[in-house]
């Protein structure tokens, strides 16, 4: 059941990227630019070789299924997988795992964002952690969550570089007679 758990995982992140894709789109379209391209393939990897740590080390090293730890992980890796589609819904077509701006496009300040700056990242890193305990592989779970804070220490400084520029344009459109 794990491994079904798995390819289910890595199917949601494939509608993601369909998502992902119509959104950049949309946000090029309405004069989006991006930013940070140089950590985002890193980060595609990190969540691709996630899923298959995964199954490795359960495989490799016979992880075994301890109820009371997999069912909770199980728990949080749906709550964090229904607070990433909530930010994906809140964000709408601005929602992209890729970093597109939309200059003089406002910050949102509604849905899980009125009460943190990044509750998609927040949700991903439980995510991270959650999603190999379910079958006891504590190895994959601590490389994998060092790893993606270190992507989301990159990801996040470019972030605020890219809102630095929307403030900026944003300002100037403004000023514009």
């Amino acid at each position: 059941m794990y491994y079904l758990f798995i390819l289910a995982v890595g199917v949601e992140r494939l509608v993601e990227l369909v998502v992902s894709r119509r959104n950049a789109k949309w946000s090029f379209a309405h004069g989006g630019r991006e930013f940070g391209q140089g950590h985002y393939p890193v980060m595609v990897a990190m969540h691709a070789l996630l899923l298959v740590s995964c199954v490795v080390e359960v495989r490799a090293a016979h992880r075994p299924f301890i109820p009371w730890l997999g069912w909770t992980m199980v728990a949080v890796v749906i709550a964090s997988t229904v607070v990433r589609w909530w930010c994906v819904s809140v964000l709408g077509t601005h929602w992209n795992p890729r970093l597109i701006v939309i200059p003089g496009a406002a910050l949102v300040r509604r849905g899980p964002y009125r009460w943190l700056h990044h509750p998609n990242y927040t949700a991903v890193a439980a995510e991270v952690a959650a999603l190999p305990l379910i079958h006891s592989a504590w190895v994959t779970a601590i490389v994998f969550s060092i790893a993606n804070a270190l992507v989301l220490n990159v990801r996040i400084r470019a972030e605020n570089i890219a809102l630095g520029y929307a403030a900026q344009q944003a300002v100037g459109h403004h000023a514009r007679p």
